[in-house]
């Protein structure tokens, strides 16, 4: 009989060693580390987070895993939950896009309470974390098309990653590692509402949900709670159920041969990723010409069909939230043309309140591409035209964002966007120490590591 899909996962993510791992894989475990950690940072003050953490203060609980900044110290199951939604809450952290989207580093938090949990080194931290990037950018192109295009958010995909990045380091077997990923792979099919129409605070935080899950699915299959065998491909499981069409060989072919993790993106804007080529080639035109707000008259967004259908729905031309602007195009766009720049004060509730923002968003209209629906997802296109009130007309023509592995973060841009993040809770010599210690993690404990992220 073959073995299942789970199987095999299960026999790679076991038996994946450190001493497996080139060394610019490693490093490209630090520079996704040490953005998510700039993103927990920058997600401190947000209402959602908040919440979670005083609901998990008032459950109290055995003291197993810290949140990244607080420093409190609560189960490594809810603990997981709210440094992911740190991570996801200004969703300024990376993004992988074949056929489904997806934000890997929204794992990294089950690896970090886990690796708390059992006192692990940072070396096995670092090989649960390559596991994460590598299962959840495969399953973006196992579906063909992809789940968001039947209906159904990533978190999805992320049920079954959580839990073999937890399992990892838990020390589950094979058979343990299966029932992990079928007990989780039993819950979380997650509807695409959170990411349509008016958005609310489970924009971001059905995956990090999906993401704890996975820890506790993970603990149950190592105390011998038994799991779905072929949650994939059995009858009634994940491809007959969400299928047709699906790409095994995407999914399991070649592993260990290269990373998917050097294949992910980086955010340059805290924003809907779909919006960042956009973004970058509105921001070249008003930039390269000085052209200010009040001179605009007409902005033509081209984009492929499914970001007009997402990014340019009507609820997105009057946004009332932090989670529908930075999902709304317009919006981005509008913030992009009045201040020249996109950050995360871009979404205050004071920017929300800018009449500027208001007198250049009717301005702004979406046109789909035939031809840019055919380039993506090897490439995200997009044309800009910006007309002015005297009649001019400057265009800019872009195929990628800055951040996309083509056109990669530097060194410097993750340091300045890390800072950003996290000015007025860091000192510039504590946001020094964190970015060497993140550098140098291997050489920690991951209760160590996690001690040196507290404010």
């Amino acid at each position: 009989m073959d073995k299942t899909i789970s199987k095999q996962i299960a026999e790679f993510a076991i038996h994946l060693n450190y001493e497996d791992l080139p060394d610019n894989v490693i490093n490209e475990v630090k520079r996704y580390l040490y953005d998510s950690v700039g993103c927990a940072y920058g997600g401190y003050h947000t209402k959602d987070v908040n919440i979670l953490r005083d609901i998990y203060k008032e459950m109290g609980g055995k003291k197993e895993a810290t949140l990244i900044g607080f420093g409190d110290r609560i189960p490594a199951v809810n603990a997981t939950l709210v440094n992911s939604l740190m991570v996801r809450a200004l969703d300024f952290n990376d993004i992988y896009w074949k056929e489904d989207p997806s934000h890997p580093s929204d794992l990294i938090p089950a690896a970090l309470a886990v690796g708390e949990l059992v006192d692990a080194s940072m070396k096995e931290v670092i090989v649960a974390i390559v596991l994460a990037y590598e299962f959840e950018q495969r399953l973006c192109e196992f579906a063909v098309p992809g789940v968001r295009e039947r209906k159904w958010h990533h978190a999805t995909l992320t049920q079954f990653v959580s839990p073999i990045v937890a399992g990892r380091l838990l020390g589950l077997n094979v058979e343990q590692m299966v029932n992990a990923i079928g007990i989780n792979g039993c819950h979380n099919h997650t509807i695409g509402c959170p990411t349509a129409g008016k958005l609310t605070m489970m924009k971001n935080t059905v995956d990090p949900m999906a993401v704890q899950t996975g820890v506790f699915a993970a603990l149950m299959a190592q105390k011998g709670y038994t799991g779905t065998q072929a949650v994939f491909e059995g009858k009634e499981g994940f491809m007959d159920v969400f299928g047709p069409k699906w790409d095994n060989d995407k999914l399991l072919g070649g592993l260990g041969e290269k990373f998917k993790i050097l294949e992910c993106s980086m955010k340059a804007f805290p924003t809907e990723a779909l919006t960042h080529t956009h973004i970058t080639a509105t921001l070249k035109v008003v930039k390269g010409n000085n052209i200010s707000y009040d001179r605009i008259e007409e902005v033509t967004i081209t984009t492929i069909a499914r970001a007009c259908d997402i990014l340019f729905d009507p609820h997105k031309y009057r946004p009332e939230s932090r989670e529908t602007a930075d999902h709304s195009l317009p919006y981005c766009i509008a913030a992009a043309l009045v201040d020249h720049q996109v950050t995360t004060a871009s979404f205050s509730e004071e920017k929300l309140k800018d009449k500027r923002i208001w007198e250049v968003i009717d301005k702004i209209r979406g046109e789909a591409s035939v031809e840019f629906e055919m380039m993506f997802p090897a490439k995200q296109p997009s044309k800009v035209m910006v007309r002015t009130k005297d009649g001019q007309f400057y265009t800019e023509y872009l195929e990628y964002p800055k951040g996309d592995p083509r056109e990669p973060m530097t060194m410097e841009d993750l340091t300045a966007k890390f800072n950003a993040l996290s000015d007025g809770l860091l000192k510039e010599k504590a946001q020094q120490e964190i970015q060497k210690a993140i550098f140098a993690c291997e050489k920690l404990s991951a209760r160590d590591f996690m001690a040196k992220l507290v404010v």
